[in-house]
């Protein structure tokens, strides 16, 4: 080999030597590249991971174990059609009111997509076009609720019906349209009261006490707008939302963010939350009930509560980021691009939500005031 290397050119013996060392480095650099990446990957990762949930906002609905099931088919559609997440639990009620979850039409969507009774065969579909139907008529009936609730069992005439009486609903406008459309329809011999109550009244197309009956299953309260909320008392947004992040502070610097942390008293004592357990634990302080310590994520928190619009938003409000799924990450507004909540690296901190910055990027528009 020392033969070998005396008959090879000095000039190419210290130019190949230095091929080598170049390439080693550059395997260096990749090595440490790599590595590091897949590192800020898992910090980014372990500031918003959230465990997964179901359940519905406490408070807002009591339906049956069937009818729970199919919260996340809910969620889905409405994300697909553009519906905010606070009417999932009116729909759960609504849900409760037409089948109890049972069946392959669980949301007895057949007639409002084919036109026919028994064209749906598939839970799913149901789903997907009762939903659809829902926002439809929502938006028809300039989202008052109640007249919406009732549309649905009626059909869409009963909103041009309404708009030409008054134009909002009211029980008497029920009762008066079902009067109305059983006598054009009683000789058929296919309709009868589904309520004795309104066999006096000849008001036996439908059920005029439709509304009634989906609310009853809804435990919360409808605003002016049409909008469903968590019955918890207070607002957060404006003057009482300095309370709420008042009492959130508190909790800065004595914290650490733990993967489902916060859902025990022990927990809580310790210093361990999430996000989610750590935005429960804030409106408790101040009186607002927006979950049990067991329970909370993402998902029941952004049941609850009046959606604003993001221009509006005031401290205190609630706010969603899309991070490792769609409202992974939940905080406090506290104004200014920035909010409050327990991230990764901090625990419980003010991070900035502007645009450029990692949650800024990631902030989906959706905003909550409990």
């Amino acid at each position: 080999m020392h033969i070998v290397l005396q008959l090879i050119p000095k000039k190419y013996l210290i130019g190949g030597a230095l091929i080598l060392l170049g390439l080693s480095g550059l395997l260096v650099m990749s090595t440490i590249v790599a590595i590091t990446g897949e590192f800020e990957k898992d910090s980014q990762q372990s500031e918003v991971t959230e465990i997964e949930g179901g359940g519905i906002g406490v408070g807002t609905a009591n339906v049956s174990p069937e009818v729970m099931k199919y919260q996340p088919l809910l969620e889905k559609y409405a994300q697909k059609h553009g519906l905010d997440a606070s009417y999932v639990p009116i729909m759960m009620a609504l849900m409760m009111q037409e089948s109890g979850g049972r069946g392959n039409d669980p949301m007895q969507s057949s007639e409002s997509f084919c036109g026919s009774v028994g064209c749906i065969s598939s839970p799913e579909l149901s789903v997907d076009k009762g939903v659809l139907h829902f926002k439809s008529v929502l938006e028809k009936a300039h989202y008052d609720l109640k007249l919406c609730l009732q549309s649905y069992n009626f059909g869409g005439g009963f909103i041009n019906y309404v708009m030409k009486n008054g134009g909002k609903y009211t029980p008497e406008l029920a009762i008066s349209f079902s009067q109305l459309q059983y006598q054009k329809v009683k000789h058929t011999g296919n309709y009868h009261c589904v309520r004795p109550e309104m066999v006096p009244y000849s008001a036996c197309y439908g059920d005029a006490k439709y509304v009634d009956a989906v609310l009853k299953y809804y435990t919360g309260t409808i605003t002016a707008d049409g909008k469903p909320a968590a019955s918890a008392g207070g607002g957060s947004g404006g003057k009482s939302g300095v309370k709420v992040i008042d009492a959130g502070k508190t909790l800065i610097g004595k914290t650490r963010y733990v993967f489902g942390g916060g859902r025990s008293q022990s927990d809580i004592n310790a210093g361990r939350f999430d996000c989610s357990s750590f935005v429960r634990w804030a409106f408790e302080q101040v009186g607002v009930n927006v979950g049990p310590m067991s329970g909370v994520t993402t998902d029941t928190l952004k049941t609850q509560g009046q959606a604003i619009n993001p221009k509006d938003m005031k401290p205190g409000d609630v706010v969603f980021f899309d991070t490792y799924k769609i409202d992974g990450h939940v905080g406090i507004y506290v104004g200014n691009n920035q909010f409050l909540g327990c991230q990764g690296k901090t625990g419980v901190a003010i991070a900035s939500m502007a645009k450029g910055t990692y949650f800024g990027e990631r902030f989906n528009g959706r905003v909550k005031r409990f």
